[in-house]
């Protein structure tokens, strides 16, 4: 097993918050197994479906930005909190998330890459005017 350094666990979670604004998902690295539970819903099961969805999934068609998260790590958990931006607005509002995510991303890795395993996210819903 290789050591993986900090920096690099932050900029595999960074990856995976930059693909949810670009719906380009080739530079994320997941784990086969990786599964996404969201609000205790299970909305990732594999790494190639989280590909998928990254890329093509209408739920992620209407973010347009996402903030700078700040970062903290305990342990093999990478957490990221940060807001996301929608596109579609009414009267000049707009409704997005606070979004405090737990990415699985284990600091020993049989080829010294940061891998995705797990991810939990907790979302709360606010109107941005």
């Amino acid at each position: 097993m290789a050591p993986v350094t900090e920096t690099d666990r932050i900029a595999a979670a960074q990856a995976y918050i930059d693909a949810l604004v670009s719906h380009d998902s080739s530079a994320v690295r997941f784990s086969p197994d990786c599964v996404r539970i969201e609000v205790g819903l299970k909305t990732g099961f594999s790494g190639n479906h989280l590909h998928r969805s990254l890329n093509r999934g209408p739920q992620f068609r209407l973010i347009s930005a996402a903030t700078l998260p700040k970062y903290s790590i305990d342990g093999d958990d990478v957490r990221a909190v940060y807001d996301i931006i929608t596109k579609p607005s009414l009267f000049g509002m707009r409704v997005c998330s606070h979004v405090d995510e737990v990415f699985r991303i284990p600091a020993d890795s049989p080829d010294g890459g940061a891998v995705i395993e797990h991810i939990r996210a907790g979302i709360k819903p606010f109107i941005q005017r």
